[in-house]
């Protein structure tokens, strides 16, 4: 499993092909520098290289790319890498060689407590912006000069769950403002919004968010009100002052304030039944580990590059 990561490794911080690669969850600070690596099994990862690990995807037989950019309070292992495997299982029992799924971990603390870690997340969650834009716009130079010879045709996609939000947001917003001259290019097909820990109003014209959806042909943004996990992030938000719904509790506060490619998809009628009793990690399975409802509309808006919803002239729908 190819992955990304801004999270620092013990050792040398300098990159360094071939070497195996060991994480450091004592250290929770972003590093300015993204390390392209390989998970060869548990516990088992070497450094490849930004140049090799494009190459591997431009040339791996999958037809599409799915990044997943995971939640707060989430280690490496058993966390990121179990989930991910389980998302890859699904999407090639679905279909073989369709989509590649490819983690980009970035540093969650590892501290008891989930307010603690939540508060401390969300800093790194933020800083972690600047090394996935200096990736992103890395990843544009190879582009521009691969497309002279052998152009990469495969398309891209995001699944960013609970604060992976907040990090996609920020580093699409850092993207903008330092490498950009005319607004951010029509990078992603599907961006998919899951349980979204950012405030409801994100994707509004006068907001940050608003850059993901034109960065994205699609936004699909997944919500279900009885989601516990965004209850506590809340609690923790108004201790610190910050007094808003989140996006994964309600979806965007007005449809008419944002773009017209972003949907809305209610999961209020499974999400505690699949991920009981939390209602956070709905995406995958439901309590008897068969593929869930979201996997299949999600399979369903990847495979056909259109969001299906029974409410058109809102584009909202109920799962």
């Amino acid at each position: 499993m190819l992955f990304i990561t801004n999270r620092e490794p013990k050792g040398s911080i300098r990159t360094k092909k071939g070497r195996v690669y060991k994480f450091d969850l004592n250290k929770n600070a972003p590093s300015n520098s993204i390390y392209c690596c390989e998970r060869l099994a548990e516990d088992n990862y070497i450094e490849i290289g930004a140049e090799v690990l494009m190459s591997r995807l431009k040339e791996s037989s999958a037809r599409q790319l799915l990044f997943f950019i995971h939640g707060f309070s989430n280690l490496p292992e058993p966390d990121i890498f179990p989930r991910v495997a389980k998302l890859q299982e699904y999407f090639d029992a679905k279909e073989q060689d369709f989509v590649q799924v490819v983690p980009v971990i970035w540093p969650c603390d590892n501290d008891k407590g989930i307010v603690k870690d939540y508060w401390d997340d969300q800093k790194s969650a933020d800083k972690s912006a600047f090394s996935f834009a200096r990736a992103l716009q890395f990843f544009m130079a190879w582009r521009d000069k691969e497309s002279e010879d052998s152009p990469c045709t495969k398309r891209i996609n995001i699944l960013a769950h609970s604060m992976g939000n907040r990090v996609f947001r920020e580093t699409i917003s850092v993207w903008n403002k330092y490498d950009l001259a005319n607004g951010v290019p029509l990078l992603f097909r599907n961006t998919i919004l899951m349980a979204a820990d950012i405030v409801n109003e994100s994707l509004e014209q006068d907001q940050g968010g608003r850059l993901i959806s034109q960065a994205s042909r699609n936004v699909s943004v997944y919500y279900a009100s009885d989601d516990l996990a965004l209850r506590s992030s809340k609690i923790s938000n108004l201790k610190n002052k910050v007094a808003s719904r989140r996006l994964g509790h309600t979806g965007p506060e007005s449809m008419k304030k944002v773009q017209s490619n972003v949907y809305g998809i209610d999961c209020d009628n499974f999400n505690n039944k699949y991920d009981f009793p939390k209602g956070h990690s709905y995406f995958l399975n439901d309590k008897n580990d068969n593929i869930g409802e979201v996997f299949e509309h999600m399979f369903n808006t990847i495979k056909t590059g259109r969001v299906l919803v029974d409410d058109k002239v809102n584009r909202k729908h109920i799962l």
